[in-house]
């Protein structure tokens, strides 16, 4: 009897591009050949057509219910990734400024965020945890941000270092509150009203790679100088309904369905109490053989979404990925820059995958802990 490709499937611990719900991934493939009604494939479809456009605003409508998301905000689906966020939001916010930006430094790309926005402007490092190797992230009070800063910058989920706000930073009233959210987006409810931009690449969380949703507050538009280049202008976007050049339309329509998938899971509230059980399945064996798993995150920032941790020497770390690897559980090696073993636990990772990486550790430690 042939396998089915379900069966195929592995436990997919990738950071990104990244695991994505099944029944998502069953209905691309029905509709692959022929979106119903349309007489033609979604990959051949204009973005002028008006069934592509109710995909785009029932994309947006998802994301709006599931984060509650106000009409004082746009949504925008934008390409380039995190990488062109981390140019367009010096570009709108703080080309021109007489105040400096903000930013917390809190690992890998919180830096590269910071790297580009000081070819905008004045930018000011509020707090840097390179002193204990981006472990940790600041306290209440240890940020001073100024009451007429351009804005204030952080990375919610460090996905190399595996380090996750556990709510959003201090921030004065009048300063934009600006997140990278790519590597938690959606996977548990927040306050969009706190930011002033919110944004979130998509193929680690919330669909495949290609499209970025960027949710700005409105009132932040203008700030964009008209010299800026036309892509980079947020304006643009906006009063171009997310259609300033041909969106990714076959990015939008999964992440729609991605939206569609988490409501029928029961919205972000379930999701992150579903997140918070999947991460200390492994959180506890880290901490049951701490000799042998040395987990990167202090324990009070520990990432719901990418769980870090080394072995004792490279010869185990080598072992226990290739008995991973014949056990189904796969891509679960650290970033290069860092070394060690990360584990990316997203919305879609099933927890039985979870259940099996914990074993493993377990038996693991034993034999030769």
């Amino acid at each position: 009897m042939a396998t089915s490709s379900v069966e195929q499937r592995v436990y997919n611990f990738s950071a990104g591009p990244a695991v994505l719900p099944v029944s998502v991934l069953e209905r691309v493939r029905d509709e692959m050949l022929c979106l119903p009604g349309a007489g033609c494939s979604l990959l051949e479809m204009s973005h002028r057509d008006k069934r592509f456009l109710e995909i785009l605003h029932g994309a947006e409508a998802g994301l709006r219910d599931l984060l509650s998301i106000s009409d004082d905000y746009t949504v925008l689906f934008l390409q380039g990734g995190s990488r062109l966020q981390f140019s367009m939001i010096p570009a709108n916010l703080l080309r021109g400024s007489s105040t400096a930006a903000e930013y917390m430094l809190t690992g890998s790309w919180s830096k590269k965020a910071i790297e580009e926005a000081r070819k905008e402007g004045p930018v000011n490092v509020c707090w840097d945890g390179k002193s204990d190797n981006y472990a940790s992230l600041p306290a209440a009070g240890q940020c001073n941000v100024p009451d007429d800063a351009a804005y204030l910058y952080y990375c919610s989920n460090e996905t190399i270092q595996g380090v996750q706000f556990p709510s959003e930073p201090e921030c004065p009233q009048d300063v934009p509150l600006v997140c990278d959210a790519s590597s938690d987006f959606l996977c548990r409810p927040l306050d969009v009203a706190k930011y002033g931009i919110l944004y979130a690449c998509a193929q680690k969380n919330a669909g495949p790679a290609g499209v970025t949703a960027v949710i700005i507050r409105k009132d932040l538009l203008p700030r964009g100088s008209e010299d800026l280049p036309g892509y980079l202008q947020y304006r643009n976007h906006a009063e171009a309904d997310s259609e300033w050049n041909t969106p990714p339309t076959f990015a939008v329509y999964v992440m729609g369905l991605v939206t569609e998938w988490l409501a029928s899971q029961g919205g972000l509230a379930a999701m992150e109490t579903l997140n918070r059980r999947k991460s200390q399945m492994l959180y506890d064996v880290v901490d049951q053989f701490p000799q042998f798993y040395q987990g990167h995150a202090q324990a009070d920032c520990r990432s719901l979404m990418n769980v870090t941790f080394k072995l004792p020497n490279d010869d185990l770390q080598a072992e226990f990925l290739s008995q991973a690897a014949a056990n189904q559980l796969c891509n679960l090696k650290g970033h290069r820059s860092v070394g060690g073993i990360r584990a990316s636990i997203y919305n879609a990772m099933p927890e039985a995958g979870v259940a099996a990486l914990a074993d493993l550790m377990r038996d693991f430690a034993n034999q030769h802990a």
